[in-house]
């Protein structure tokens, strides 16, 4: 949440008020939303894979740290469709491509994971 007088420096109290908002994001969207708790399951079947696939540190960073991406582009396209539904279902056509927008976001980066992927795995395949 954004600061109501401006600017203030962060105390820890602000820091875990901070926090306790991004646990309820998360239990949001973990609630409201099947997208982000199917990307969730995937992310725990396959960063232990990537972790045990990954022969340097750097490759397992890239491994797992690509699904991490798909993960905070999926909370923010969440958070803009929320944005979008607080202001009715009618359709208006920057509200669409808004959406549309979003969801292309994700489809982008759930591509960075297969490039991702496919570039350190593959190679040792063929």
């Amino acid at each position: 949440m954004a600061d109501a007088t401006g600017h203030l420096p962060r105390h820890p109290s602000r820091i875990l008020k901070a926090a306790k908002w991004s646990m309820q994001g998360l239990h949001a969207a973990w609630t409201h939303e099947s997208s982000f708790r199917l990307e969730v399951y995937l992310f725990v079947v396959l960063a232990p894979l990537g972790w045990w696939l990954g022969q340097t540190p750097v490759e397992r960073v890239l491994l797992i740290g690509s699904m991490l991406l798909v993960l905070s582009v999926e909370l923010l396209n969440s958070a803009i469709e929320a944005v979008i539904e607080r202001y009715g279902p009618e359709h208006h056509e920057l509200a669409g491509r808004a959406k549309d927008m979003g969801s292309a976001a994700v489809f982008v980066v759930m591509m960075n994971v297969l490039l991702v992927w496919g570039a350190i795995l593959l190679p040792r395949v063929l």
